[in-house]
């Protein structure tokens, strides 16, 4: 699994302090503590309070690159703030990223070719979020299409089936889980899965519990990446151990302490 921390977010207030302050310890902190506990890369987000995230972006890129030199995750709405992340980053990154609306297709698509970027597809467009497994594999299709036609390398695309809070979406749950099942079979070679985890959560009471079972189901449904908080140490014990017992891990009493140590 490839684990992305979500942490460094502009929603969080420590975060948009210290992108406003140009507080660089704080944003490092989170990153070596995301890093130290899994993440083998960092989701970046200036936050919808940021007054200028053109400029915000890349000085976010750069005051994390300083410290490691793990794949970023340009995380923005907004083509001009991620290529301005771009444009900052050292080491091919990750845009998050485009929807299946084709006039954002023929932005981003190119602009991670130009850059050597993975790119995350969210199946979404401008009627809303999908409803059934059928539309998520209707919009799934649709960006892998574009994919191709640019030649971009669809093994370099994440596809993103849009978690939804179960709390309000309970009837989606399992139409997401066999999203993630069947995009893998759309193309050859397939395309990715990814998820970001916390949503399936929002609002809910008891968001950890809800976040680790739902994790576990995806993993034993295929899912390549999530996009989560790795400092949860539940959450990433029980995601170590649906690998094991999906054998893609070998087995050992002390099983937790040796993945930690790859």
């Amino acid at each position: 699994m490839f684990i992305i921390g979500e942490l460094i977010n502009g929603m969080y207030s420590d975060i948009a302090l210290a992108i406003k302050n140009r507080d660089k310890k704080i944003v490092q902190d989170s990153a070596l503590k995301q890093i130290a506990a899994g993440a083998e890369a960092l989701d970046l987000s200036c936050g919808t309070a940021s007054r200028n995230p053109q400029a915000d972006m890349p000085w976010l890129v750069e005051t994390v690159q300083e410290v490691t030199a793990k794949a970023l995750c340009i995380d923005s709405g907004k083509p001009e703030v991620i290529r301005e992340g771009l444009k900052a980053a050292k080491n091919p990154a990750i845009i998050n990223s485009t929807t299946a609306d084709p006039e954002k297709l023929k932005i981003l698509i190119p602009l991670a070719a130009q850059y050597r970027a993975k790119l995350i597809g969210i199946t979404i467009d401008n009627r809303g979020i999908p409803q059934n497994k059928e539309q998520r594999l209707e919009l799934a299709a649709v960006i892998i299409s574009h994919a191709e036609e640019e030649g971009f390398p669809v093994s370099d695309l994440y596809l993103d089936p849009i978690v939804m809070p179960v709390n309000v979406a309970q009837n989606q749950m399992q139409d997401i889980l066999e999203a993630i099942r069947e995009f893998r079979i759309l193309s050859e070679p397939s395309p990715k899965t990814i998820i970001g985890l916390s949503n399936v959560s929002q609002g809910a009471k008891l968001r950890g519990l809800i976040n680790r079972t739902f994790l576990t189901m995806a993993v034993a449904s295929g899912l390549d990446s999530a996009i989560l908080n790795p400092e949860d140490k539940e959450l990433m014990d029980t995601l170590i151990t649906a690998e094991l017992i999906l054998n893609k891990n070998i087995y050992c009493d002390s099983y937790l302490e040796a993945y930690r140590k790859k």
